[in-house]
């Protein structure tokens, strides 16, 4: 393992209990029935412990998109042809996508990064060029990338995150762009979970039935002939991975390190948080699942991670729309602790 990873886990604390606790009670000052908020407050509080703010302020937002293209795209695996990575890429320095218009909305700087997408891009302000090699490879074949390559990624994710702390940024989030990574996510999401790949893959980005137990069969055949060992995130990000999954699994252990709460978006976005919990248990406290696919592995991934998503809309989309979503329920739960007078400040009686 390279040197800046075993560093970054190295630096990873448990959340501070103190903090937590603060804003429990806290929480039971407040003009309301002790719990009526519900899950607004739960979140809340984590906030302040992951922060070691009793007073944590979530103003400044920003969103990566990371995009990598798939070997394993070439295979039929995807009801899109693999050139829309590289569409959609400029679609998003362009701001006509979903998350363009969300972001835009929630005051959520947004960010692309180019870990791998076939095609070369033009530069733009808001594009980040961390191209470790023009896509994986075809994983049915040979290793999705090299070990080395693997490491990369998650470094890259690392310095991402170190570098948006510097910038001030108090809440993270994270989204993906990929033609073939939901079949990757499902490779990852059935070797970490031991689940069949039949019960963890579903249909994308819409495929028939026929795809579907196409694409099935060659993630049994990708977990053949790599033989990924499932005590080994690195080793299962470099046999079966995909470069953005790797970004996305370094920025996730950046985040707990640096200590800003840290929300990841649907079925892709959550198998690679998978990878960096798998590396470190504590990275766990530091993660917000922003809402449930319909994929049904991330419902196996939910169940891995023991960590209930945020909002349930049926999105399948990606690109972090369901991040952009949930970041106004995050900021609003820190708001309402914050702002709320308590009992005594407006003159209310308490529960008798």
């Amino acid at each position: 393992m390279k040197k800046p990873i075993e560093e970054i886990i190295d630096r990873i604390e448990p959340i501070d209990q103190t903090y937590v606790e603060n804003a429990r009670n806290r929480q039971q000052k407040l003009t309301k029935p002790a719990g009526s908020l519900g899950r607004l407050e739960e979140v809340a509080n984590s906030i302040t412990g992951i922060t070691r703010n009793n007073r944590p302020s979530l103003k400044k937002k920003r969103i990566y998109i990371v995009a990598a293209d798939h070997g394993v795209a070439d295979e039929g695996v995807s009801a899109y042809p693999k050139q829309v990575t590289f569409q959609m890429v400029l679609n998003f320095l362009q701001g006509g996508a979903a998350i363009n218009v969300l972001g835009r909305h929630g005051s959520i700087d947004l960010r692309v990064v180019d870990a791998g997408v076939a095609h070369p891009l033009p530069q733009h302000e808001i594009l980040i060029d961390r191209k470790i090699a023009p896509g994986s490879r075809n994983f049915t074949q040979v290793a999705a990338m090299t070990y080395q390559q693997a490491e990369q990624s998650i470094a890259i994710g690392i310095e991402l995150v170190q570098q948006a702390k510097i910038e001030g940024i108090e809440l993270l989030g994270v989204g993906e762009m990929g033609i073939g990574n939901s079949t990757s996510a499902s490779a990852i999401t059935s070797i970490l979970t031991s689940k069949d790949p039949s019960e963890v893959t579903g249909s994308g980005t819409g495929i028939t039935n026929d795809q579907l137990q196409h694409k099935i069969s060659l993630i049994r055949k990708a977990i053949m002939t790599n033989k990924p060992n499932p005590k080994d995130s690195i080793d299962i990000l470099h046999k079966i991975g995909g470069l953005e999954i790797g970004v996305i699994t370094g920025m996730a252990l950046g985040a707990a390190a640096e200590k800003i709460p840290f929300l990841c978006d649907g079925f892709i976005s959550t198998s690679a948080v998978a990878l960096a919990v798998a590396l470190s248990t504590k990275v766990r406290d530091y993660i917000f699942i922003s809402h449930y696919s319909t994929e049904p592995g991330q419902r196996a991934l939910v169940e891995y991670l023991n960590i209930d998503p945020l909002l349930d809309l049926k999105m399948r989309l990606g690109e972090a729309t369901g991040v952009a979503v949930a970041m106004h329920l995050v900021e609003a739960s820190t708001k309402l602790l914050n702002e709320m007078a308590t009992f005594d400040q407006a003159g209310v009686s308490e529960k008798i």
